[in-house]
């Protein structure tokens, strides 16, 4: 009844491995499904020396320093900016949409007229989700509003979930809303960073402790069973004193509710013999047919030569997540409608009845975090664990 098995090597699970290791001194079994650790942020340099995120880009962004300090004790990280392009009407539009977006897309001419409404009737906030300008009861405000909606956010919507706007939840759309200046980074956040030698380092010395035991290629649902009487999970037949799951909870339970949606995908790689492909280090396609957004790796890996004579783009082409499919197997992001919610809910119910269980991460909780929550999340969840093993 000794044993802590942790099912996922992503943030969630490595986090609470080493903290469970490290500061209660208890012998931790990870167990990974795919051949390599570090979740979806795994990364891994190309011949060239192309740092490339297997998973598509991923950038640390926060307001919290103490996050860097952390991933700093296990990797060196350097400042970085997130700059993105929008591909719109023939041309490249500054994203995260903002004052210059805004004069790209209507003219000069007629924007100025407009900024000094959004900067009267917002004031000094820095960002305003698209929903605000879409529903103003100022006609050109409103205008506006409709305008980003259905020449962006209305396309790109249904290419990456598979659903209109309408249909899924409103916390998703407002990730990135729109900046009330000139600001060009994608997101407001005060520290904004990259491990320099990539991600798959930091999760190499997190899971680097004598009382960490990582099994990789391995199934951990093939093994674990429900012993409803007693209202525990075990693992290989055997009672442990504590399991926490961080993969797909409605496959955990057999998906005896039906499955819950995830969004998956298939990510293509192009070489060209040039230094530069793309104006910015990622470009999104809202009305290009099928892929979402191409990214530029050379563009921001760390220490590398970037006269040097090719480079290569990643594409992303949003599939529905299928377990059994060979490019849609990998689940990426949660649908969050209301009835998935729902659906998620019965789950969460049901694991609720085992008392050696915690969910954890994306995946397990059906949320959509990015980096600096899940990484804050699991420092939560792990007192909650601390206080179990201390009972």
């Amino acid at each position: 009844m000794d044993r802590i098995i942790i099912v996922g090597a992503g943030f969630s699970g490595s986090i609470l491995a080493r903290k469970i290791a490290e500061e209660c001194g208890r012998r931790v079994e990870i167990i990974e499904k795919r051949p390599h650790i570090g979740g979806n942020m795994y990364d891994e340099y190309d011949k060239y020396g192309i740092l490339i995120q297997r998973y598509g880009p991923h950038f640390l962004n926060t307001n919290k320093y103490w996050i860097i300090e952390y991933l700093s004790r296990y990797a060196k990280m350097f400042p970085h900016d997130t700059h993105l392009l929008s591909f719109i009407d023939g041309k490249y539009i500054q994203l995260p949409f903002n004052f210059r977006t805004m004069q790209q897309l209507v003219g000069a001419k007629k924007s100025e007229a407009l900024l000094a409404k959004l900067r009267e009737r917002f004031g000094r906030r820095d960002r305003v989700p698209i929903f605000e300008l879409v529903e103003s009861d100022d006609k050109d405000v409103r205008a506006y509003g409709n305008l980003l909606f259905e020449k962006a956010y209305r396309t790109y919507t249904a290419k990456q979930w598979g659903l209109e706007p309408e249909q899924i939840d409103r916390s998703v759309l407002e990730r990135v809303p729109m900046a009330m200046s000139f600001d060009a980074r994608y997101l407001n956040k005060d520290f904004q960073y990259l491990p320099k030698k990539g991600y798959t380092e930091i999760f190499r010395n997190l899971l680097n402790h004598k009382n960490i035991e990582v099994t990789l290629n391995t199934d951990a649902l093939a093994h674990i069973r429900f012993d409803e009487k007693n209202h525990i999970i075990t693992y290989d037949g055997e009672a442990v004193e504590l399991l926490v799951f961080t993969g797909n909870i409605d496959e955990l339970f057999g998906l005896k509710y039906g499955r819950l949606p995830y969004r998956s995908l298939d990510i293509r790689y192009t070489y060209q013999n040039k230094k530069s492909i793309l104006p910015e280090e990622i470009v999104s396609y809202p009305q290009a047919p099928g892929y979402t957004r191409s990214t530029e790796y050379k563009k921001f890996t760390y220490g590398l030569n970037q006269d040097i004579p090719v480079s290569m783009i990643a594409t992303e082409y949003p599939l529905e997540y299928d377990p059994n499919d060979e490019k849609a197997n990998i689940p990426y992001y949660p649908v969050l409608t209301e009835d998935s919610r729902k659906r998620y809910d019965r789950y969460l119910t049901e694991a609720c009845g085992y008392g050696n269980i915690v969910l954890c991460g994306r995946l397990a909780e059906f949320k959509y975090y990015n980096m600096d929550v899940c990484i804050e999340h699991a420092f939560s969840k792990f007192e909650e664990i601390k206080s179990r093993l201390e009972r």
